[in-house]
């Protein structure tokens, strides 16, 4: 077994006893993107020169007998919409193919502190618009697992890194399943937190009042040491929460006897692929035999979530994107004058999701539709939170399919982006509630492709959530699968 298929944990403790130099684990690493990235294409953007340096840095001090936090000398890799000081951002738009931020993102000062080695950028859907990262301008990224498929959206690079092997760890962000959706279809662990419990600040806008940065890891353990890291208030961001930050390892419990877990019945839609919903009936199975109780729950607003959603995202987007002008920010396409100068950067610079969501987003907030369509959405948004606080008053988590599917074939969702949103319908409820969720690995279909379980927890309450997932993990060995690649996986 080499390094890169073992957890962010199991090396920590390796490093700590000398068994392993960090320049040998990172070696290891860019050796699996030598191999692997022709066919996965993860990254937009590979640090190779300041990994190896940062790791040397580390070998340095375990070598002067100094401590080292959990992720010290541990590579690693960010979604390319949050910012890098001195580091290519690009949000995967041409529109932004040369952005280098002056500044870091609090989360990136925050990892930073610990020392970890990051290798670089990794592709998503641009602006995170999508659920395929078949949107990236740059190119499409591939799953690990069957490369002509998806690795899910818009975090697609930093779930298929991750399952690869060219990372050990990574952070996504999640605006409607951005993070949990491509966990699932790749067979890896993704945690959405509370929107509040993690700073945006830095991270490039998408849906203001959606979006939340998460860790993307190979089990729960490396999960909950990350958020321990970038879980906190920021002054810098006026919406993160205020409340204290638990230690969330300490919620590495295996332990649900009494724990109530909820099946929302419209969740388990028409259409769901059977494997998939197999996968998810033998999860419950298993939960009742290591003690939870099982309670039925309903969520009525359901239907309507998706609806609202794609009313209220676009509308966030059409005005965060106003400042890619041409002026402001980003790249320019002159024209005659002002006018044609803005309307030849958006048209050539902007894919045809993003143009989409603008237009849409547009649309529903123009004078004359605005009560028609934007504050009715959110009207339902309220609606959608209510019906989780009603539920959360019977249970202590929610379990639920992630996507109706396992990953999909590369273009065959292309031409259909209503059939695209309807993917993100077990996902975006928790975005319009701001609640958190995550996403394990429970299954594998016929085809050899990863099946994920979301597990729902109360707004600030991740550790339930970590401990019900860990106890899980626990009785299975799925997270230890890794995909075939490259001719040299046992």
């Amino acid at each position: 077994m080499r390094l890169y298929e073992k957890p962010a944990h199991v090396l920590h403790d390796m490093l700590v006893n000398k068994e392993i130099t960090s320049v040998e684990l990172t070696e290891d690493v860019l050796a699996r993107i030598d191999e692997v990235e022709g066919d996965v294409k993860a990254y937009l953007t590979i640090t190779r020169d300041e990994a190896l340096a940062q790791a040397k840095a580390v070998d340095e001090k375990i070598a002067k007998g100094e401590k080292i936090s959990f992720l010290e000398g541990i590579p690693g890799a960010i979604k390319d919409n949050i910012c890098t000081k001195g580091v290519k951002t690009t949000c995967a738009s041409k529109i932004l193919e040369n952005f280098v931020p002056p500044y870091d993102a609090t989360v990136m000062t925050k990892l930073k502190a610990e020392n970890p080695v990051i290798l670089g950028k990794l592709n998503m859907d641009e602006f995170a618009m999508g659920g395929s990262t078949e949107n990236s301008a740059y190119h499409p990224t591939c799953n690990p697992w069957n490369t002509e498929c998806v690795p899910g959206g818009s975090s697609g690079g930093s779930a298929a890194s991750v399952a690869a092997g060219t990372a050990i760890w990574s952070l996504g962000s999640d605006t409607g399943g951005s993070i949990r959706q491509p966990a699932s279809f790749c067979g890896v662990v993704g945690l959405k937190p509370t929107y509040g419990r993690v700073s945006r600040y830095g991270l490039v806008a998408y849906g203001s009042s959606l979006d939340q940065i998460g860790p993307v890891t190979r089990d729960v353990t490396d999960c909950a040491n990350i958020l321990n890291i970038i879980a906190g208030h920021d002054d810098m961001d006026s919406t993160s929460s205020v409340a204290e930050v638990p230690d969330f390892t300490k919620a590495l419990v295996e332990d649900v006897k009494g724990l109530k877990i909820g099946l929302p019945k419209e969740y388990f839609v028409k259409g769901m692929d059977p494997e998939v919903e197999k996968a998810i009936r033998m999860a419950i199975e298993k939960y009742k035999e290591m003690g939870a109780e099982i309670v039925d729950i309903t969520l009525p607003h359901t239907d309507y979530a998706i609806s609202a959603y794609y009313l209220i995202a676009p509308a966030e987007a059409a005005t965060n994107l106003q400042r890619y002008d041409g002026v402001s920010y980003g790249e320019r396409v002159e024209g005659e004058d002002l006018v044609a100068m803005m309307t030849n950067t958006r048209t050539e610079k902007f894919g045809e999701e993003v143009k989409r969501r603008i237009v849409i987003g547009n649309y529903a907030l123009s004078a004359g539709y605005y009560d028609a369509y934007y504050l009715k959405a959110m009207k339902v948004r309220t609606l959608v939170a209510e019906d989780y606080a009603k539920a959360f008053e019977q249970v202590d988590v929610i379990l639920a399919p992630v996507a109706p599917t396992t990953a999909f074939k590369i273009g065959e969702m292309a031409g259909d982006p209503l059939q695209m949103y309807l993917q993100d319908a077990c996902t975006v409820p928790l975005n319009l509630a701001g609640l958190p969720g995550i996403s394990i690995p429970c299954g594998m279909s016929s085809k050899g492709m990863p099946i994920g379980m979301q597990l729902i927890g109360k707004a600030l309450d991740e550790e339930t959530i970590i401990r019900a997932a860990y106890t899980y993990e626990q009785s299975q060995e799925y997270h230890t699968k890794m995909p075939q690649l490259g001719g040299n996986n046992e």
